[in-house]
């Protein structure tokens, strides 16, 4: 774009030069016209003063002529200077447009393409210029030459200069955009050796770590190898300074798994000499699922212990709730009668005293009473029948005597 500007400057420069350099040498031909001035002044003076000789006349006539001749020199010459001077100044302007371009254009260009370009531009603008030059100097030396021929002979050559112009522009950039496409493949090349690299890169490290885990894995399976049972059982004999725990640590086995494949308990003291067996990696592993499988037991064993005592405990609350509320209940209705909750019927007196011991330490007051049929142990008595019954739902209910068979009879 700058460029292009420069150049129309320096053609707009050309034209204005032809232009101005055309109107001169029409004033030089004008002013080569006889001036009617010496007729004026003889007009003139013959009317105020009388006609001088004819001889002086004639050589005041040729001394006016070669002074103007003279002075129509000098002007001409002058002109000539300055049309010159323009020329100069006009080459000048342009070469330092041409200059200027030239070195916008070399941005985008090999050092060596830039200077082929440049000197073929330099020599294109300088015959273009000596053209003009020429052009100019005939249209001086031709006074009678056609003002609309030299125009259009200037337009001619301002339209060759653009056209060529125009080309040289066009094989810059087509040099420049094929510059630009290697540019990028070459850095497309490259951004794809980069992304290979890359790869490689992380595929040898993805390697290398599973290498290293690997020999990880297998370095903590050796270890365990080291740190498991013995494949098959084996017999070992105490010696002084033996425990269960030392020999669970040696040959790397549980403690309760020793103790249980020996039949002892974990906390027994070993003799000198005693032959204990070691077991196995199988059996361990079978001693701890059975181990396991007894703790599950255990637990959900102890789970519906605490359940059943938690449900126990509160249908003790009930059965002691509704005994109270029995009890209050006879109060006010004041029941005649006295009943008793036969808990058992012992086979002797003996029996019946264990078992009366086992209701006195629950917190309930026991009398026996021999029968026929052996020997009664009774809890009370109550009065009234409702309280009696409230009392044996209670006795029914309570864990600490473990009792279902209850029942009430009358006292007295």
């Amino acid at each position: 774009m700058n460029f292009s500007r420069q150049a129309l400057l320096g053609i707009g420069m050309i034209i204005g030069g032809s232009v101005m350099l055309y109107a001169m040498v029409q004033q030089i031909g004008d002013n080569s016209q006889p001036a009617p001035t010496s007729a004026m002044v003889e007009s003139s003076s013959t009317e105020q003063t009388t006609q001088p000789p004819l001889t002086t006349d004639i050589e005041t006539e040729k001394r006016i002529l070669a002074q103007k001749q003279k002075e129509r020199a000098a002007r001409v010459a002058e002109q000539e200077r300055r049309a010159q001077q323009f020329l100069i100044e006009q080459e000048a302007a342009e070469a330092e447009a041409l200059a200027k371009a030239r070195a916008e254009s070399q941005q985008y260009i090999t050092n060596t393409t830039a200077a082929d370009d440049s000197d073929s531009a330099a020599a294109k603008k300088k015959d273009d210029t000596a053209s003009a030059t020429a052009s100019l100097e005939g249209t001086e030396s031709s006074e009678s030459a056609d003002s609309n021929t030299a125009q259009a002979a200037a337009a001619e050559k301002l339209k060759t200069a653009q056209q060529q112009e125009a080309k040289r522009q066009a094989a810059l950039k087509e040099k420049q955009a094929a510059k630009e496409l290697a540019q990028r493949q070459q850095q497309a090349e490259q951004a794809k050796q980069q992304a290979e690299a890359k790869r490689q890169a992380e595929a040898e490290r993805q390697a290398a770590e599973q290498a290293a885990a690997k020999k990880q894995a297998a370095e903590k399976a050796a270890e365990a190898a080291k740190k498991e049972p013995p494949k098959s059982p084996t017999d070992y004999e105490v010696k002084r300074g033996d425990g269960l725990i030392k020999l669970a640590r040696q040959y790397n086995v549980p403690v309760e798994a020793l103790a249980q494949a020996n039949n002892m308990s974990p906390s027994t003291s070993l003799q000198l000499g005693q032959t204990l067996t070691i077991p196995s990696r199988k059996q361990v592993q079978r001693l701890e699922r059975e181990a396991a499988a007894a703790e599950k037991a255990r637990e959900a064993q102890r789970k519906k212990e605490e359940a059943l005592a938690k449900k126990s405990a509160a249908a003790k609350r009930d059965a002691q709730q509704k005994l109270r509320d029995a009890r209050q209940q006879v109060k006010e209705t004041d029941a005649k009668g006295s009943f008793g909750v036969q808990v058992a019927l012992a086979n002797d007196q003996a029996k019946a005293d264990e078992l009366a011991k086992k209701f006195q330490a629950a917190g309930y007051q026991v009398k026996t009473s021999p029968t026929s049929r052996g020997v009664r142990v009774i809890v009370g008595p109550e009065r009234g029948k409702v309280a009696a019954l409230a009392l044996k739902d209670k006795i029914n209910s309570d864990p600490k005597v473990n009792t279902t068979s209850a029942w009430v009879l009358y006292w007295r």
